[in-house]
């Protein structure tokens, strides 16, 4: 029921989240962030179970921070995605695998980038992307209304297409989602954004 979504523009990438803490049929709060600042330019949007999406994604922070640390540069995103994909890859063929979906954006000298990874632990790099039930219902506005070097204004009026039509049509109530920026100047943090009602 989490939903997870990316599009990348001409030089950013827009993330945005539900704000949904749920187990079961319970609502436990509504402005949870499921986002987590990885570096100066990077961050990674997860869903999934609640342990594992705190826990691996602070592991993962962690370590490229130590990475930093030791080597005085930060990996870049393209790096990183392929650290966090071997680090699942890696738990599936364990004893303890990570149910987490995630979406992790970035910006370096390469410009732009946006990873899809998912719980099997499988990466490719995309334009846009949706995580949860949320992408049975935005996929298809994303297809026909992306384009590519998108203008900020552009990606807000896109992802406020795909918030609309999740409010009209999805069975589970999301109030808002939680926006964030990663563009050449770091991370910009938007803020909760409720959908539009639908028209």
């Amino acid at each position: 029921m989490e939903c997870l979504i990316g599009i990348q523009g001409k030089d950013f990438i827009l993330l945005a989240s539900d704000s949904v803490s749920a187990r079961s049929i319970v609502k436990m709060k509504s402005d949870h962030d499921k986002m987590f600042e990885l570096s100066d330019k990077l961050v990674m949007a997860v869903s999934g179970e609640p342990g594992d999406t705190v826990q691996f994604s602070e592991y993962i922070s962690k370590n490229i921070q130590l990475y930093k640390m030791r080597n005085g540069y930060e990996l870049s995103a393209n790096a990183a995605a392929n650290f966090t994909r071997r680090n699942m890859a890696d738990a599936l063929r364990s004893q303890r695998p990570k149910h987490v979906n995630m979406l992790i954006a970035g910006i370096d000298e390469d410009g732009p980038a946006l990873f899809f990874l998912d719980y099997l632990a499988s990466m490719i790099k995309v334009p846009f992307a949706v995580h949860g039930y949320g992408g049975m219902f935005t996929l298809s506005i994303m297809d026909r209304h992306y384009k590519k070097d998108m203008t900020r204004d552009e990606a807000m009026a896109l992802l406020k297409m795909c918030l609309t039509e999740i409010q009209k049509r999805f069975l589970v109530d999301n109030p808002q989602f939680k926006v964030r920026v990663v563009g050449t100047n770091g991370v910009e943090d938007l803020g909760f954004v409720k959908p539009p009602p639908p028209s």
